[in-house]
């Protein structure tokens, strides 16, 4: 039986990133852990930048994956975390210098009243720490030198914004945000105020949103400051955190463990668009990148499978099929 390390492996290793560890770091482990566990050089990105005080989800795409690791970086997110007011930093998390105080703490009936107010298509202006582009150089970067960072305003989506008491966990993780169990009950003004030091929240949003714009946005509007204290990415993409295993269980790799078993298949990273069946006939074509036709299919994204195993990206448009990203996996290539 041949030796599956002895050609390169394709799929994505799901990474509980620990609190402390850059997303290239990450990437690292998981080169270095190949390396050292006898597998073939095989080419390894990552599908989402964690900050390193930031944990969870952070999927890694090796091999014929990482073509689609640009997918990643364009799909949904679901956020746990902490604000904690009264502090806003230079940073907007733990790391930074304070740079406002309020001694004002707001009621937390008010906080759950006010995260409507963050929900849908909002305009967010990113950190002055982060990695966006200013006159072709990182704010973060041009922010550490003592420069006066000016960001330009986004429009991002913030599909589900809850208090913590509402997460519900599970396999169906957006049910979280269409269930009433665990709110806040109606403010009752009668009721002695409960005033929050920090709140936890949880956030389903699009690409290019910035909690920690988001918090400093949200204590502000409360009439107080406030910063991260606890960042969880809880989902990326069709990515879950029950799939996603230990910096320790990668480490296992090296010292003999079976990838396999911890590697999930290309095609789960394209869980949120339709197959299409090839024959062998139409998979040769398709191999060769040439066009499919006449196809009853409507127009959309389709992921080609011969034989269970992912041939290609195909863009069908009004029944005509073409490449968008051809996949070279040794069993449909042998």
């Amino acid at each position: 039986m041949a030796d599956p390390r002895e050609h390169p492996v394709s799929g994505w290793l799901i990474l509980d990133k620990p609190r402390g560890l850059g997303s290239t770091q990450a990437v690292a482990a998981v080169k270095r852990n190949l390396r050292e566990g006898g597998y073939a050089k095989t080419k390894v990105g990552h599908g989402g930048t964690l900050d390193p005080l930031a944990e969870g989800v952070l999927p890694i795409a090796l091999g014929e994956a990482t073509k689609l690791a640009g997918r990643m970086l364009d799909s949904d997110k679901i956020y746990e975390f902490t604000i904690r007011f009264g502090e806003e930093t230079d940073t907007l998390d733990t790391e930074g210098e304070v740079v406002d105080r309020s001694g004002r703490r707001p009621p937390m009936a008010a906080v759950a009243a006010i995260l409507e107010h963050f929900t849908g298509e909002i305009e967010q202006v990113p950190p002055a720490y982060s990695a966006v582009k200013v006159d072709g150089k990182r704010a973060y970067a041009r922010a550490r030198a003592g420069e006066t960072v000016e960001i330009k305003t986004r429009l991002v989506t913030i599909h589900s914004l809850e208090m913590a008491s509402s997460y519900q966990s599970g396999s169906e993780l957006d049910s979280a945000f269409a269930t009433s169990r665990g709110r806040p009950d109606p403010y009752d003004p009668s009721a002695p105020l409960e005033l929050a030091e920090s709140v936890t929240l949880i956030a389903h949003v699009s690409k290019g949103t910035y909690i920690r714009s988001l918090v400093r946005d949200i204590a502000r509007a409360l009439g107080t400051f406030g910063h991260v204290t606890y960042l969880r990415r809880v989902k990326a993409g069709p990515f879950l955190e029950s799939q996603a295993i230990s910096l320790d269980k990668l480490n296992e790799i090296a010292n003999g463990a079976s990838l396999q078993d911890l590697l999930l298949p290309l095609e789960v990273g394209l869980d949120d668009i339709p197959a299409l069946i090839l024959d062998q006939t139409s998979g040769q074509a398709v191999r060769q990148g040439r066009v499919l036709s006449e196809l009853p299919q409507p127009s959309g994204l389709y992921c080609a499978m011969l034989d269970d195993v992912p041939v290609a990206l195909m863009e069908i448009e009004d029944g005509t099929a073409k490449v968008v990203r051809g996949f070279n996996l040794p069993d449909v290539a042998e």
